[in-house]
C-alpha cells in the first residue's frame, strides 16, 4: 500500500466515502458515560476525529470544526485518543 504523503481532507475523499447516517439511524447516546467536547482553540481542523468515529457521530461545520452529534455518540473516546492536538476531551456525562 502506498504511504500517504499528507493528511487527506474531507474534500479529498470520494463522495461515496462520506456518510452522515449513523448506524441504522438509532439514537444511542443515552447509554454514554463520557462525552467528547471540542476545544476550538486547539482544533487544527484535520478531520481525523471525523474519519475515526465508528458511529459516524461527528460532522464538520462550514468552518471545518467538528460537531459532535450527541444523540448518536456512544462515548467510546476514539476521537479524543486520535486527536493530534488533544482538542477533544472526554468529560463525564452530566457534569
Amino acid at each position: 500500500m502506498k504511504k500517504l504523503e499528507k493528511l487527506m481532507s474531507i474534500g479529498d475523499l470520494p463522495e461515496v466515502a462520506v456518510s452522515n447516517v449513523p448506524t441504522l439511524n438509532q439514537k444511542t447516546g443515552t447509554w454514554r458515560v463520557y462525552r467528547p467536547e471540542v476545544d476550538k482553540g486547539k482544533c487544527i481542523k484535520c478531520s481525523i476525529c471525523w474519519r475515526c468515529c465508528p458511529e459516524i457521530s461527528i460532522d464538520i461545520d462550514k468552518e471545518g470544526f467538528p460537531i459532535i452529534k450527541y444523540d448518536y455518540c456512544k462515548g467510546c473516546g476514539i476521537c479524543a485518543y486520535e486527536c493530534p492536538t488533544t482538542a477533544i476531551k472526554m468529560n463525564r456525562e452530566g457534569k
